[in-house]
């Protein structure tokens, strides 16, 4: 049996990475593909437990070093219960966010620095990484005001302010021009249109799998 892929799609607040997680799920499906979907924090009991904490506590404080580890233990769990288990049985796995996330939120972001955080992700994760990581971006301003449109409350991350957030895409920017298996993708414009420029990416990554041209075009 064939080793299932690891797809992520990463970026700052108001990208809409949820949206396109779930539209991304569909287009892999409809192509016959099995696949897992997955969160960070999150995806099983102790990181959906952490995700509380780090994401909605209240009256906690939490320092950058504190939050970075806590988010670690939840990667660590995630790799080891959900994404290795099914990338070995052949499934491919798609995540809304994983180890970049890290690197921009707390690495840029917190100002813990990147090799830092670097070092202490490969422990975590064991040294897997993504096959492929699409970051969404979008301007700041315009990401914060998104969610306001939408009505959405802000966790702890998107009530940081504009100059948190500016950090962070700084970040991502700089990850997807130096890593390999990292596109940048515009998350202007509409869900479509962001989808279809995520569908391309994929199709290129993965040509045995879709072609260029998608499951339609196999």
């Amino acid at each position: 049996m064939s080793r299932g892929r690891f797809i992520v799609v990463e970026g700052g607040e108001g990208v809409g990475k949820s949206t396109q997680v779930r539209r991304l799920r569909v287009f892999l499906e409809d192509g016959g593909v099995p696949v897992v979907v997955t969160r960070e924090p999150g995806g099983t009991a102790l990181g959906e437990g952490i995700r509380k904490l780090v994401l909605h506590g209240r009256g906690a404080s939490v320092d950058p070093e504190t939050e970075l580890l806590l988010i670690l233990a939840a990667r660590a769990a995630l790799v080891r219960e959900v994404v290795g288990p099914a990338l070995a049985a052949g499934t491919w796995v798609l995540s809304d966010r994983y180890d970049l996330s890290s690197l921009a939120y707390q690495g840029y972001g917190r100002g813990i620095g990147v090799s830092r955080v670097g070092r202490l992700n490969s422990f975590a994760t064991g040294g897997l990484a993504a096959d492929l990581c699409v970051v969404l971006d979008l301007p700041v301003e315009e990401g914060i005001a998104r969610q306001g449109r939408a009505g959405k409350s802000r966790d702890r991350f998107e009530s940081e302010g504009s100059a948190f957030l500016g950090r962070v895409r700084r970040g991502y920017v700089e990850l997807a021009r130096s890593r390999p298996g990292v596109v940048l993708v515009s998350a202007g414009g509409s869900p479509a249109d962001v989808e279809g420029r995520i569908r391309r990416e994929v199709a290129l990554a993965f040509p045995d799998a879709f072609g260029t041209a998608g499951p339609g075009g196999r």
